[in-house]
């Protein structure tokens, strides 16, 4: 009798062991390899994570990775994901609100964007998290002065509640030179960082920022460097990923990303930084490596 439960135990046991090392194994695979998983050490660049491009990660499992690296936020992720964040100590350090393919260049998409953004504002400010995202949305044959303009007028009619609420509004400059999906967007609107910063300039609000995103920037301009020092009070948040082909920020790609975060030290910047590459290899070991590249 003790013989037949000791196995039947024993087969439990082994049965929850294979449970857990089938759940753990994918993601350490970096470490399978040989490869170490870094943390952060100099924390002059607060460090954050795009989730989309993680996918089928879930949002806890990056939030579990993201948390051991020394990462503080998981972004871009729906309200119902933020007790996971919290619950590993973790912030959103961004929030979504509307797509990119609406946005203030045209009037009558003012209305949606400003009920998104005020929604997004409420849920943002009640956990004291710092920023929600924005968009122009695309040109459709509208020209820059009437763009411009309208982006003007519809966010002086938000800017006012980010300004009560004390959350930063992030306008996102896209590149519309690359037509591959959530590689580039073509006819998007705010596809300049200069205009993007002369819209924030004119509206003339600390709580409205550009989200300044190294990767389509370089696409669209290069001097990434240079722009980055010029523009540095009108700068809320920043993204990353490696040029050509949205992919890892390493030597694969023509960007050399330790000066440039030494600049974003340099210049003040206090917000944060989101890794948005698309892995090609394991994701948490390229994950790993990018988080080593920026802690400068």
């Amino acid at each position: 009798m003790m013989k037949k439960m000791s196995r039947r135990k024993l087969l439990k046991n082994a049965a929850g062991v294979a449970a857990v090392a089938g759940a753990v194994l994918p993601r350490l695979g970096a470490a399978a390899a040989g490869e170490a998983i870094y943390n952060v050490k100099n924390n002059r660049i607060n460090q954050s994570v795009v989730h989309w491009c993680f996918n089928p990660m879930t949002v806890e499992a990056l939030a579990v990775e993201s948390a051991r690296m020394g990462i503080k936020s998981v972004e871009l992720v729906g309200t119902e994901h933020w007790a996971t964040l919290k619950k590993h100590g973790l912030i959103c350090a961004i929030s979504g609100s509307h797509g990119f393919a609406k946005g203030f260049a045209h009037t009558e998409e003012h209305e949606q964007c400003i009920a998104a953004l005020r929604k997004s504002i409420d849920a943002t400010a009640a956990e004291g998290w710092p920023s929600v995202i924005t968009f122009s949305g695309f040109r459709r044959g509208i020209s820059d002065d009437q763009g411009t303009k309208n982006m003007v007028e519809g966010l002086k009619k938000i800017v006012g509640y980010a300004e009560q609420k004390k959350v930063t509004v992030c306008l996102e400059m896209l590149n519309s030179r690359v037509d591959v999906q959530m590689k580039g967007h073509p006819d998007y609107f705010c596809d300049d960082i200069d205009k993007s910063v002369e819209i924030c300039r004119q509206i003339g609000s600390e709580r409205m920022k550009v989200l300044f995103d190294i990767y389509h920037v370089q696409i669209m301009h290069g001097d990434v460097i240079t722009r980055i020092k010029k523009h540095a009070p009108y700068i809320g948040h920043i993204h990353t990923a490696g040029v050509p082909g949205r992919n890892e920020i390493d030597d694969t790609q023509e960007i050399n990303y330790p000066p440039i975060m030494k600049t974003i030290v340099e210049v003040g910047y206090k917000g944060y930084v989101g890794q948005e590459f698309i892995p090609v290899r394991d994701k948490v070991a390229s994950l790993a490596q990018s988080v080593q590249i920026c802690d400068v």
